[in-house]
């Protein structure tokens, strides 16, 4: 793995004269042009079930769980996000209630209680339903330490659900995305999606520690799929933050697609104040501000991820 200067000053990183501002802009114009007048994607023939992850933090994990999320809705899909991290900032971007006493991620995995019962839809967007989290979840790895098969109380209650499955068994009204939002931390709850689902999105930012947080992180899969999960795969790997004013961003993102292929998704999140923004009004960038650079690219990533997906 190169050093950040060699990442900075390599002119290898670079396929054409353009300059990575340039790209960008150029990257952002096709995004509008290609966001509207195209057919919806087809929805996959089971549900997907998605877990997003990254051991490091601030890498725009939740950000682009709720916003891909939303972004799958709008483009048809039906999609239900379940928020693991006590801090419920998932629940928040999406409007849902999360006080102390309203039905959690914690009453299903402590609690035992069935996946059906602790859904909200989104008042926002048609299609989107939510699994808040409460501060409740932040004891909720003390609890589960004495549980039985601890670590497969979410994969049960998920596989539970009447409306996950193929078309076969789950019919018309079926999920056809759940995106699982882990804590920045390896701990029960992150294992317990890891074990839940059969994808991981991985968001990275385009900054040099990322690509080491990401090595650790794909340590933890090989360790997950070998004793608990040999149907998890790293499917998708979304590069967030990408400032294209530097070299450095475009170099890290570079590298990373060096790595693991077509498992990077060709487009990029860019740094946006709107992205940003949107949570305090309780409201993913999708609907806070849809003709915004990040609510283009974030739907165009959701296309991208969503047309990758027959091969997965």
């Amino acid at each position: 793995m190169r050093t950040a200067g060699e990442l900075a000053d390599s002119s290898s990183t670079f396929h054409d004269e353009t300059t990575p501002l340039a790209q960008a802009t150029e990257h952002s114009i096709l995004a509008r042009r290609g966001a509207q007048g195209r057919p919806a994607p087809q929805r996959p023939p089971a549900t997907r079930v998605v877990v997003v992850a990254n051991q490091k933090g601030g890498v725009g994990k939740t950000t682009s769980t709720v916003n891909m999320a939303a972004a799958l809705a709008q483009l048809g899909q039906r999609v239900l996000v379940i928020d693991l991290d006590p801090q419920g900032n998932a629940s928040t971007a999406l409007a849902i209630e999360h006080r102390r006493g309203v039905p959690s991620t914690y009453d299903l995995l402590v609690e035992g209680a069935a996946l059906a019962d602790v859904i909200s839809p989104c008042p926002d967007i048609e299609g989107l339903s939510v699994v808040p989290a409460t501060i409740d979840l932040a004891g909720a790895e003390i609890e589960l330490v004495s549980v039985v098969a601890r670590e497969s109380r979410l994969q049960k209650a998920i596989v539970a659900h009447p409306l996950v499955g193929s078309a076969a068994e789950a019919g018309e009204e079926r999920f056809d995305y759940v995106f699982v939002d882990c804590p920045p931390s390896l701990g029960l709850l992150t294992l317990n999606a890891l074990v839940a689902g059969r994808e991981l999105m991985i968001p990275i930012q385009a900054e040099y520690y990322a690509l080491e947080g990401l090595g650790q992180l794909i340590e933890t899969v090989e360790m997950v799929k070998a004793h608990l999960n040999p149907l998890l795969s790293v499917s998708t790997i979304l590069v967030t933050m990408y400032d294209a004013r530097t070299r450095l961003a475009a170099g890290v993102a570079e590298e990373v697609r060096e790595h693991f292929g077509e498992q990077v998704l060709k487009t990029s999140i860019p740094r946006s104040v709107r992205v940003s923004e949107a949570p305090s009004y309780g409201q993913t960038v999708m609907t806070y501000d849809p003709g915004s650079p990040g609510a283009l690219c974030y739907l165009e990533a959701a296309r991208e991820m969503a047309t990758k997906g027959a091969d997965v």
